[in-house]
């Protein structure tokens, strides 16, 4: 299996996607419950040649990842994520593009361990450490990588958290200017 090695934006993507599949995002509800709900995650994500059996493994993989996109130390997030990295079994150029090559005996938690480590990584290394961060949404414990070209993004989920508070910013200006 490659794994994109240049592509940050994609495994920054796929990082922060995981990660907010956790209960604590959802009131309690785990959003990759099983084998059906993570192949549909790997499918979506790019990744459907992996095989989805181990769900225990990814939930390990999603709980090491959620506390280095929330640690103000850049030290620590290096660390843990050149951990998780630890797959790897070699570094090649594919075509124009920089691939790390994972062992065919390789798992899904190892491959997403490998895609969000080099995400994290990257992130930290070309656009910095506040570019992690937590939802903006009051309603939400959601955590992001931020690879937006501004840097200005502000929920982890725009298309669920950001339309939540717009539909809530709506309704009260109609309250306000029907009074």
């Amino acid at each position: 299996m490659q794994v994109p090695f240049d592509d940050y934006v994609w495994s920054a993507g796929v990082t922060t996607d995981l990660v907010n599949t956790m209960p604590g995002v959802w009131r309690g509800i785990d959003q990759l419950p099983d084998r059906d709900a993570l192949r549909a995650f790997l499918d979506e994500h790019g990744l459907g040649g992996v095989p989805a059996v181990d769900v225990a493994g990814v939930h390990a993989v999603r709980d090491r990842l959620r506390p280095l996109i929330e640690s103000a130390d850049a030290d620590e997030r290096v660390a843990g994520a050149t951990a998780l990295t630890g797959a790897i079994g070699h570094v090649t150029l594919d075509g124009d593009e920089w691939v790390a090559v994972l062992p065919e005996d390789g798992g899904v938690a190892e491959v997403l361990g490998v895609v969000g480590g080099l995400g994290l990584l990257a992130v930290q290394r070309h656009l910095g450490p506040e570019r992690f961060r937590p939802c903006s949404s009051d309603t939400c414990s959601g955590v992001f990588v931020d690879t937006s070209r501004p840097g200005r993004r502000r929920y982890c989920m725009p298309g669920h958290c950001g339309n939540r508070v717009n539909v809530a910013n709506h309704r009260a200006r109609r309250r306000g200017a029907a009074t």
